[in-house]
């Protein structure tokens, strides 16, 4: 059986031998391997673990999230991906953040109050003028 890492292990493993090998083939004195040796890991094995990903043969798969896991996936904001990609309003957003007991109750008023306000100054917009 082929042993396998994780993608970013063997690429930090290829990048490392990609100087180390040829640095110790140039203390060696064995000419032709030194470039040869970096060539082939720096500018070949490392694009091609990277773009090939989990295909490569010595990248170990990486193991698929269940559907339906207890913590919701969040973006770098701390809010709900499911919620962000739907068609709820901010609020009804809110509301069922803080009915599920993701958000206190605190912050659950917080985030009330500047919604509010950002909404009111939402259906204050400025109309078109006619100008003379």
């Amino acid at each position: 059986m082929v042993p396998t890492l994780p993608k970013n292990k063997l690429m930090g493993v290829v990048g490392t031998l990609s100087f180390g090998l040829p640095a110790l083939f140039a203390i060696l004195n064995l000419g032709p391997l030194v470039p040869a040796t970096f060539v082939l890991c720096a500018f070949i094995l490392l694009p091609l673990i990277g773009i090939l990903g989990d295909d490569f043969p010595l990248v170990e798969p990486e193991p698929a999230e269940p559907e339906d896991a207890e913590t919701p996936a969040t973006d770098s904001h701390g809010v709900d991906d499911r919620t962000a990609s739907s068609d709820r309003s901010p609020l009804e957003q809110l509301r069922e953040r803080y009915a599920r007991g993701e958000v206190s109750e605190e912050e659950f008023e917080r985030r009330l109050e500047r919604l509010l306000e950002t909404e009111h100054v939402d259906t204050e917009r400025p109309r078109d003028r006619e100008f003379e």
